[in-house]
């Protein structure tokens, strides 16, 4: 629907750090149901080749991939895909950057989760619902499929093969034919977070033992198939408006927080990280371990921290960071590192971050 789609294009543009995010979101989940797409269907896009047409979507003005890229993710066949807030996704084939969104049989515009199943499906939450892409066309789920709400926010496979899914609504299990409800216990909405509600999931890890984590406006929850255990405040938890969980090598879960910072768990014990370990800021999006173990994670208006086990280092704008609101990083194949945000998409080169724009750089200067 037109109206939808331009009321999208409005909102997103207000979509910054200004204090009218939380007044635009709660209007951006209004606005989506003007433009969803029609759930269960299908899509073909030409084995996933883009072809000019008059319903593709325009590239955003200027050289940002988007002025948000909010997940990253390179599947299995090396094909970078890049969740924005506003453009739909954009995917990198190594030769060249194509757009994907409504008219193109993608599921939304907002992008906040992105997984790959084991049969090297891509699956995407938005705004719209819960889209999956077979390699050659997408298949989008709704609340007519089974879903309590549209507005997708975590995703998560377990070793099941099942994908777990959090809403704006609550977490649904779904097994490729059916969408079934997992009860968590409802929570204090925080209305300073933008969008919010009593049974928001924000956050699904499975860690190595195979239990689901789940990081909700009450805290986190843990489930090991049979019990369900609550970690919140009272256990030492920063705060308990969970944004992001981590499982590091060493066994440790560590927890963004939306108003006290980072914080970790050994056991039964909680450590805050504080500003007498150098970190400085509350408000913590993402947390991404790297494959030599390091623990990255960006704070709004500090920086983006890389913990090496012992101290942490900082990266802000004097190293390149031209943006203090980074919320996804991801490591690609080849081992460079990429942060996802407000500004678009960067890349660590060096010792220094450099931007990385619709015309590239896409391949690294550094031998």
């Amino acid at each position: 629907m037109k109206h939808g789609t331009a009321l999208h294009q409005t909102l997103l543009t207000i979509l910054t750090r200004s204090a009218m995010v939380p007044f635009a979101l709660t209007l951006l989940v209004f606005a989506s149901a003007c433009a969803k797409p029609t759930g269960g269907t299908s899509a073909v896009i030409n084995n996933g080749v883009t072809r000019p047409d008059a319903d593709a979507p325009a590239p955003p003005q200027g050289n940002p991939i988007s002025q948000f890229v909010r997940r990253i993710h390179e599947d299995r066949r090396g094909l970078m895909w890049l969740g924005t807030n506003g453009d739909g996704v954009a995917r990198w084939n190594g030769k060249d950057l194509e757009y994907f969104s409504v008219p193109q049989g993608f599921g939304g515009v907002a992008v906040r989760a992105i997984v790959e199943g084991n049969d090297g499906s891509v699956w995407f939450g938005t705004e719209g619902g819960l889209t999956k892409f077979d390699g050659a066309s997408f298949t989008n789920y709704t609340v007519r499929d089974g879903l309590v709400s549209n507005d997708v926010w975590s995703l998560a496979f377990d070793r099941r093969g099942e994908l777990w899914v959090g809403t704006l609504q609550g977490v649904y299990r779904f097994d490729g034919a059916r969408f079934t409800l997992f009860e968590l216990p409802e929570a204090k909405p925080d209305p300073m977070v933008g969008v919010t509600s009593a049974r928001m999931v924000r956050s699904i890890i499975m860690d190595r033992a195979g239990r689901l984590w789940f990081g909700t406006n009450g805290g986190a929850y843990v489930y090991d198939g049979k019990l369900l255990r609550n970690y919140n405040e009272s256990d030492g938890l920063s705060n308990n408006n969970v944004n992001s969980i981590l499982e590091d090598r060493n066994g440790r879960f560590w927890f963004a927080t939306h108003h006290n910072g980072v914080c970790y768990l050994d056991g039964e014990s909680f450590t805050a990280v504080t500003e007498a370990d150098g970190v400085e800021g509350t408000e913590v999006w993402d947390l991404f371990m790297d494959r030599a173990g390091a623990i990255w994670f960006p704070i709004e208006n500090s920086g983006l921290y890389r913990f090496n086990g012992k101290t942490f280092q900082r990266y802000r704008e004097a190293d390149g960071l031209t943006s203090n609101a980074i919320q996804d990083t991801h490591q690609s194949r080849d081992g460079r590192l990429w942060f996802g945000g407000y500004g678009g998409l960067f890349r660590l080169e060096g010792d220094a971050i450099v931007a990385v724009t619709r015309v590239g750089p896409w391949r690294s200067s550094v031998r």
